[in-house]
C-alpha cells in the first residue's frame, strides 16, 4: 500500500452505486462538482486535495447519455493527473462502446478500442469493471484490468428465489455459452441454447432452440438487456417448446428504446438486473425488473486493489 489513503469520486453517470462503494469502504465521497457550461462542453471541479492520494473514479461509460458520461471520465481523470493523485483507477460498473469491439464490415471502426485509448492517454494507471462483452476487450488498454463478474450475485439470487424446481440455464447466443455454463455448472443443472440469426442490430430473423426445457423452469443467462426485444422472442420461443416459467438474468440493464414495454408484453415471470447501470424511472416503477447491488463486490475490489491484495477471489466466490 502507498500513497496517503483512499478517495473516491463519481461523475454523473451512476451516483447510486457510487454513494454505496464509498459507504461500504467507510469513506466519505470525494467533493467534485460534474456539469456543463452554457456551450455543453463538461465542466469539471475537484473540490479538495488529492495530491499522493490512491484515487478511484466511480463512472460508467453507459447509457444514459454515454457520451456525456465518457467525457467526464475523461477530463476527471485529466483533471486528477494534473492534481499529482498518486494512483488513478477508473472503476467502470458497465463499460460502454462494447460492443463494437471488431471490424465486422467494410469500414467499420473498433469503437471499444478508441474508448480505451482515450481512458489510458487521459492518465488512468488501472481500470476496474464488471462483465465485459468480450473478454478479450481488456487486450485494447495498456495498463491493468480486472474484469469483475456479476455471476456469484446471479447464483445467490436463483438459488434463494428460484429453488427446489427443475430448472435449465439457457443461453440466448452462440456467444453467451461460456457463461451459461458457468452458471449451469455451479447450480448443477443442464443446459440449453438458442441460435439466433440477426437481421440487423437488434433486430433477429430466427431462432432455433437446442435442448429440452419441456417442463421446466429457464433461466436465460446473458451479460447484456438493451431493448429486450430478442429476450422477447427467446421467451416466446421457450414457452412454445414446454417451459414452465422463464426468467432472465442480465449483468448490465441498459433497457433502452422500447425495453420496458417488450419485457412487460413478454412471457418472462422476471429480468434481473444489477445496478451497474442506474435505471429509468420507467423500468424502476416496472413489477418484473428486479435489481441486484453489486456495489459490496466493487468496494472489495477497491479494497483490495489499495492494500495491494489479489482480487482473484472475488471471481469465483461463492455467496451462499
Amino acid at each position: 500500500m502507498s500513497g496517503k489513503g483512499i478517495k473516491v469520486f463519481q461523475g454523473n453517470s451512476n451516483p447510486g452505486i457510487a454513494n454505496k462503494i464509498a459507504r461500504f469502504l467507510g469513506v466519505p465521497l470525494g467533493k467534485c462538482e460534474v456539469g456543463k457550461f452554457s456551450n455543453g462542453e463538461t465542466s469539471v471541479t475537484i473540490g479538495e486535495s488529492t495530491r499522493d492520494f490512491d484515487v478511484f473514479i466511480v463512472q460508467a461509460t453507459s447509457n444514459p447519455n454515454v457520451n456525456d458520461n465518457v467525457m467526464e471520465l475523461l477530463i476527471m481523470i485529466d483533471a486528477m493527473r494534473r492534481a499529482s493523485a498518486w494512483r488513478i483507477t477508473a472503476v467502470i460498473p458497465c463499460f460502454g462502446y462494447a460492443r463494437q469491439d471488431k471490424k465486422d464490415k467494410s469500414r467499420a471502426p473498433i469503437t471499444g478500442k478508441l474508448v480505451a485509448n482515450l481512458i489510458v492517454t487521459a492518465g488512468a494507471d488501472r481500470v476496474i469493471t464488471m462483465d465485459l462483452h468480450a473478454s478479450q476487450i481488456q487486450g485494447f488498454f495498456d495498463i491493468p484490468v480486472d474484469n469483475l463478474f456479476a455471476e456469484p450475485y446471479i447464483v445467490r439470487y436463483i438459488r434463494e428465489h428460484i429453488n427446489g424446481q427443475d430448472k435449465v440455464v439457457v443461453s440466448p447466443d452462440a456467444g453467451g455459452v461460456k457463461r451459461a455454463k458457468s452458471v449451469a455448472d455451479k447450480l448443477q443443472v443442464e443446459l440449453a441454447i438458442i441460435h439466433k440469426e440477426r437481421k440487423k442490430a437488434n433486430e433477429v430473423e430466427s431462432m432455433t432452440l437446442v435442448g429440452d426445457v419441456t417442463g421446466k423452469v429457464c433461466l436465460v443467462v446473458d451479460d447484456m438487456a438493451d431493448t429486450c426485444g430478442t429476450l422477447s422472442l427467446a421467451a416466446d420461443t421457450l414457452k412454445k417448446s414446454g417451459a414452465t416459467q422463464i426468467y432472465a438474468f442480465a449483468s448490465h440493464g441498459v433497457l433502452s428504446g422500447p425495453a420496458v414495454k417488450n419485457i412487460e408484453n413478454s412471457a418472462l415471470e422476471r429480468l434481473v438486473v444489477t445496478n451497474s447501470i442506474a435505471l429509468s424511472d420507467e423500468a424502476k416503477a416496472s413489477k418484473k425488473i428486479v435489481v441486484i447491488d453489486i456495489a459490496p463486490m466493487f468496494a472489495e475490489a477497491i479494497r483490495r486493489t489499495h492494500n495491494g491484495e489479489s482480487i482473484s477471489v472475488l471471481f469465483n466466490q461463492d455467496l451462499e
